[in-house]
C-alpha cells in the first residue's frame, strides 16, 4: 500500500508562478539592454536569426516560427531583402515554393549584433561578479537551458488569445 506524502508548500518567492514571472522579466531586461547597441531593429533581427540559426525556410514557416501573421513577416522579409541582407531560391522539396536564406551581408549583420551582445555581457559578467557567482551563473544557466527545453517541448502552453499558433 503506498503511502501519501504531503510535501510542504516552498516559500512564496520559491513559488513555481513567482520565479517564472522573475525569470520572465529578467529575461526580458536583459534581452533588451543588450539589443539596445544593435545595429537591426529587434523583429528584423530575430527573423535573420532564425533563418541563420534553423536554414533556410519560407516567410510562412518564418511567420509560424516568430508566432506573427504571414503578412506582417512577408513585409519583414521584403525589407531585408531590400537592404541585401535576405535572398531567395527554389525550394528544393517543392521548387513553386522559395526559401529565405541570408546573403554575406545578411550573416555578417546577425553576426555583428550577435558579438556586441556577448561583449557587452561579458562586461557585465566581468565588472560585477566573483569566481563564486560565476560558478552559480554557470548551475543557474543550466537550469535555463532545461526549463527552455520543456517549454520547447510544450509545457505549459496554452492557446494565445490572438489565435496564433505557436
Amino acid at each position: 500500500m503506498s503511502k501519501t506524502v504531503n510535501l510542504p508548500s516552498p516559500p512564496e518567492e520559491l513559488a513555481a508562478e513567482a520565479l517564472a514571472e522573475h525569470l520572465r522579466t529578467a529575461v526580458t531586461a536583459l534581452v533588451r539592454s543588450t539589443r539596445a547597441a544593435d545595429h537591426l531593429a529587434p523583429i528584423p533581427s530575430e527573423a535573420l536569426d532564425l533563418i541563420d540559426r534553423r536554414g533556410p525556410m519560407t516567410t510562412a514557416e518564418l511567420a509560424a516560427n516568430r508566432g506573427v501573421r504571414h503578412q506582417t513577416m512577408a513585409a519583414t522579409v521584403k525589407d531585408l531583402a531590400g537592404a541585401g541582407y535576405l535572398t531567395t531560391r527554389p525550394d528544393p522539396a517543392d521548387a513553386r515554393k522559395k526559401v529565405l536564406v541570408l546573403t554575406p551581408l545578411g550573416k555578417s549583420a546577425i553576426e555583428a549584433d550577435r558579438r556586441q551582445r556577448v561583449a557587452i555581457l561579458a562586461a557585465a559578467v566581468d565588472l560585477t561578479l566573483d569566481v563564486d557567482d560565476r560558478a552559480a551563473l554557470a548551475h543557474c544557466l543550466d537550469l535555463v537551458d532545461r526549463i527552455a527545453e520543456a517549454v520547447a517541448r510544450g509545457a505549459g502552453t496554452t492557446a494565445r488569445p490572438d489565435g496564433i499558433a505557436r
